[in-house]
């Protein structure tokens, strides 16, 4: 499995891939992710994360394989994924998702816990298919999409499974922009460099506070 590439740094905006494949919720991927995460929180003066893919996928969501052929480890895998999502809901600096490919399932609920989605105009979705797959929502997942998502369009997209394209999810309330793929990265690059100064304690507590609630569910569920 891929892990994690590290951090690439383009003026005080930390750049986070996620990896080069379905970029699935792994143990292993996801104790990257987090300790990318704490190089950014460590680090001093204006900052900000842009966490993207490379190629067909954002992320595909969770490691069903791992979690299947290790049932001992299933629930503490779907705990540390909950655990991510909470971290940068409330994350102290701006964070933002460039979507270069599919974001599905878990995959895409990462997508929504940042504070901006810029996705890809010409490819990818933003899929919640959960319906189709005959698995529910977990109450954490049900109260991280209810609260960033307008209700319409969290109901259409949880219970028919809908794929989003980068201009459709604009429409919908779900991305914030759209651009090419050869925009895409330096879009969301200058939208978080824009935000970057407003880094630390303060902006980690306004959205601590302003989703206290979904945290609370994803911490328990």
């Amino acid at each position: 499995m891929t892990q994690a590439a590290g951090l690439d740094k383009r003026g005080a905006v930390f750049v986070l891939t996620l990896g080069d494949d379905e970029n699935r919720f792994h143990p292993d991927r996801l104790r990257a992710i987090n300790a990318a995460l704490d190089e950014v929180e460590a680090a001093d003066g204006p900052r900000a994360v842009v966490t993207t893919g490379v190629g067909k996928f954002y992320s595909n969501g969770l490691d069903l394989d791992f979690m299947a052929a290790h049932p001992d480890a299933a629930e503490a895998n779907l705990a540390e994924v909950h655990a991510l999502f909470a971290r940068v809901l409330a994350f102290p600096a701006p964070i933002v998702a460039a979507v270069q490919g599919h974001a599905f399932a878990a995959g895409a609920m990462l997508a929504l816990a940042h504070d901006q989605i810029v996705m890809r105009a010409d490819r990818g979705y933003f899929c919640l298919p959960e319906v189709d797959l005959g698995i529910p929502f977990t109450s954490g997942m049900n109260a991280l999409i209810r609260a960033r998502l307008p209700i319409a369009t969290a109901h259409e997209a949880m219970t028919t499974a809908r794929r989003y394209g980068g201009t459709d999810a604009c429409a919908a309330g779900i991305a914030a922009a759209a651009a090419g793929e050869a925009e895409l990265l330096d879009t969301a690059v200058a939208r978080a460099e824009a935000l970057a100064a407003k880094a630390g304690a303060v902006f980690g507590t306004i959205k601590a506070r302003l989703y206290a609630e979904v945290i609370a569910e994803l911490r328990v569920s």
